[in-house]
């Protein structure tokens, strides 16, 4: 007798023929992609291909022209970015844009809704950073590159939230850092947090990432297993136009 299969748990996130227009540019142009519940997710792709602006549209800062946007079951893609974020969404942008006037520990503060934050998982963070703990008390914006990456990514995983949705992490870090970011990232990956980052460190991404969508021309050409695009090079080259060896 056949056994019944159980049913394969509905994907966290969603994007269904979405568009996004800003201004007279028409930069994404159709994206499909599902983001599995739990681990990590890359969304891979050459300069320009719209990978910024699918993680944008998500949150809400560049409203999508048309499509549909799912996130843990229900329609996010007309709700407003603080909605967005309420409903358990994180975002770490490029551009870090943290609050340089203030200090490391109020910009963590402003992060954690209920008003507090829990010490124990603060210590934990302190594990993989402890320039924050050093420099707690200092303005944010007195802060190297790397460290201020460093309190964008903690500013985003201060309180539990269901998605996290990164770009360009390892960007201005150092090699230890970067190690210690995917410690943390793959601790994240034991809880019910999922990951989805934009990554141009491909050696960062083959070590971490389980499930890998490819964008090009503002939509996605591949989607799979990170493994197996790690073992490709073929598909490397065809799809990113390099081999992910040559970024070791």
């Amino acid at each position: 007798m056949v056994q019944a299969q159980p049913p394969m748990s509905e994907p966290l996130l969603t994007l269904n023929a979405m568009h996004t227009h800003i201004g007279q540019f028409h930069i994404l142009q159709g994206v499909d992609m599902v983001v599995p519940r739990g681990g990590v997710s890359a969304l891979l792709g050459r300069n320009g291909a719209g990978k910024t602006t699918t993680l944008r549209t998500i949150m809400g800062l560049w409203p999508a022209s048309q499509g549909s946007i799912r996130f843990d079951g229900k329609e996010i893609g007309k709700l407003t970015t603080p909605a967005i974020a309420q409903s358990g969404i994180a975002y770490v942008p490029e551009s870090m844009a943290i609050f340089s006037a203030l200090t490391v520990k109020e910009n963590l503060y402003l992060a954690a809704r209920e008003g507090e934050m829990d010490s124990v998982r603060l210590e934990w963070i302190f594990g993989f950073f402890p320039a924050l703990k050093k420099f707690w008390n200092y303005p944010a914006g007195n802060l190297s590159g790397g460290q201020k990456q460093m309190v964008a990514i903690a500013r985003a995983i201060v309180e539990p939230r269901k998605l996290l949705l990164i770009d360009e992490p390892t960007k201005g870090l150092a090699p230890a850092i970067v190690h210690n970011l995917i410690a943390a990232f793959r601790e994240l990956k034991t809880t019910d947090t999922t990951i989805l980052l934009v990554e141009q460190n491909f050696s960062f991404v083959s070590a971490l990432a389980d499930h890998v969508a490819v964008m090009d021309d503002g939509r996605i050409v591949h989607a799979g297993a990170m493994r197996d695009l790690a073992e490709d090079q073929k598909l490397q080259q065809r799809l990113l136009g390099l081999s992910l060896d040559s970024h070791q």
